[in-house]
């Protein structure tokens, strides 16, 4: 039986040599799957980095309505990559590269079957218009490339939850190594993809304490949230849950701002709040938009109290320096998942624009 050539992803991973960091003890996985016997084409665009150019989901932070990808064929199951592993002789990453146009759907509006959880009267409207505008996913809007994308960054960290233990297994960390490289934009989309789920419910947690964005990004007001059930231990956190009109969905935002806010995360009181969260629906997945791990101290204390975390890594501006030293200081969680961002590719191949029939 011929030998295995190196996978896509094991060649990537020596382009990330973790093992090379003294902190970096945990796993980490590239949410992408391995795709073989392409023939390279060159890139082009806007200075993409040969070191993230072919190792992950390109999405696009700004909300410009153009999601970059990796495409090829033959797909096969992801690999993890370990911290620790054996070091495999580098070799040429072969990609075909698309710029694919986001639709702009227009809002849809609330299934009649929908119902809001009971005893909370509080349901607000997501402005899908706003959405639609900003290049992101729109609730009941026909399935485009986004959508196609974020299945599957979905179901892989699905998989993962499955294969973890206790009720960890549900929560998700979303962060980035420094401001700008598109995590809240990355989380928003992945908790409405995650909302269409049929036996998920998802509470998506605005956790960047300094600059919070999810509820301004659905286009909603802010409001009481995480920060003032950890100060105060007579606030339930599920009662400051805000019943979204896209079902499955809801929202905690941030709280009232305060400077001691690393001090209240680490403190207990944040795994009662979590645990609270977690009972109040034994379907619920929590997802925490963090703050930028090199920018604020809070990421790496929350990392500890999840079971996963998304780092998302911008290809156009994110070093490789930038990376090590995040998942060094998030290593407080044993499944770290790298999603590329922004890349830029030459339009043409395969791709889920096509396939859907839209449009350059």
């Amino acid at each position: 039986m011929p030998k295995r050539s190196a996978s896509l992803i094991e060649r990537a991973a020596t382009v990330y040599d973790f093992a090379a960091h003294p902190r970096a003890r945990v796993p980490v996985e590239l949410l992408k799957a391995d795709r073989d016997s392409v023939p390279p084409v060159e890139s082009a665009g806007r200075g993409v980095s040969t070191s993230l150019d072919t190792n992950g989901v390109g999405l696009d932070p700004n909300g410009v309505g153009k999601v970059h990808t990796l495409h090829s064929a033959a797909p096969v199951a992801p690999t993890a990559v370990s911290a620790h592993a054996e070091p495999i002789a580098p070799a040429p990453l072969p990609f075909v590269s698309s710029v694919v146009e986001t639709p702009r759907a227009p809002s849809p509006t609330v299934p009649e079957s929908f119902s809001p959880h009971p005893g909370n009267a509080r349901v607000e409207a997501i402005d899908r218009a706003r959405l639609a505008q900003k290049g992101m996913i729109v609730p009941g809007a026909p399935i485009g490339s986004l959508a196609e994308e974020y299945r599957l960054v979905k179901r892989q960290l699905l998989l993962t939850a499955e294969k973890l233990a206790g009720a960890r297994a549900r929560t998700i960390l979303v962060g980035s190594a420094k401001p700008g490289d598109g995590k809240t934009y990355s989380a928003v989309n992945l908790a409405l993809s995650l909302a269409a789920e049929r036996d998920v419910e998802v509470l998506l947690v605005d956790a960047d304490f300094a600059k919070p964005d999810v509820m301004a990004e659905l286009g909603l007001d802010e409001g009481p949230g995480l920060l003032d059930a950890l100060a105060d231990h007579a606030i339930d956190p599920e009662a400051l849950v805000v019943r979204t009109d896209v079902p499955h969905l809801s929202l905690l935002p941030v709280g009232a701002k305060t400077h001691s806010d690393t001090e209240l995360l680490a403190s207990r009181r944040t795994a009662e709040v979590v645990e609270r969260l977690l009972a109040a629906d034994p379907r619920r997945i929590i997802l925490f938009d963090s703050p930028p791990a090199l920018a604020a101290s809070p990421a790496s204390v929350l990392a500890s109290q999840v079971g996963q975390v998304m780092l998302v890594v911008r290809a156009d501006r994110t070093t490789e320096s930038d990376v090590r030293r995040a998942v060094g200081l998030l290593d407080g969680c044993e499944h770290i998942h790298l999603v590329l961002n922004a890349v830029s590719f030459v339009a043409g191949g395969d791709r889920f624009g096509s396939y859907y029939g839209q449009g350059d």
